[in-house]
């Protein structure tokens, strides 16, 4: 169990830190889908944070924490719904190199979170499933936010932006399912 808290701190302190940069980042160029990556690296960091703590727990206060997880994880889905909806008046496209450079960054970092977690996925049920689940979804986002930033230099648009970042806030969705459902069945101790 040590490890295992040792890798989510780990995995908490990188979403913090890159959290900073990309939030940074989409203020300044307008971007859809790095806010709502950005506010993705808030909550994973937060997630993992409170998986730190509760790993010790027992099975029924894992369970709580995970329901809670589930809808922790909606967050970042609302406010990018929110933030699309005011850029679909002002479809305006963000600028794309620093979009790209930003989004390989984020990339890098949730790349990593994964594999640091890939191993312990299965260990302490909702909770590691949660985090994982988190990076992988994100490394999936970030490479969209990528062709988003490359495609916007031929086509100068905001919709691009606007579309990934509503997919970014269905694949939380998605993940605050899985972990919900996940939190629902957690019974055994951790290992």
């Amino acid at each position: 169990m040590q490890s295992l808290r040792r890798v989510v701190l780990i995995v908490a302190l990188l979403n913090l830190g890159y959290f900073v940069v990309e939030f940074s980042v989409a203020l300044t160029i307008g971007s859809v889908s790095l806010f709502a990556d950005s506010v993705d690296f808030l909550e994973d960091a937060l997630i993992n944070l409170l998986i730190f703590a509760a790993l010790p727990w027992t099975a029924q206060r894992r369970r709580t924490v995970g329901s809670i997880l589930a809808f922790v994880i909606l967050i970042p889905a609302i406010a990018t719904v929110w933030t699309a909806i005011s850029k679909i008046f002002d479809p305006y496209p963000p600028e794309p190199i620093p979009l790209t450079l930003t989004a390989i960054g984020a990339l890098v970092v949730n790349l990593t979170a994964a594999l640091l977690l890939v191993r312990h996925r299965h260990h302490a049920g909702s909770l590691t499933k949660a985090a994982w689940l988190s990076a992988r979804n994100d490394a999936f986002a970030n490479i969209a936010i990528i062709v988003v930033g490359i495609l916007t230099i031929w086509f100068a648009t905001g919709w691009l932006d606007i579309i990934v970042g509503i997919g970014i806030a269905v694949l939380n969705a998605d993940a605050a399912r899985a972990v919900w459902k996940a939190a629902r069945r957690e019974t055994d101790p951790v290992p």
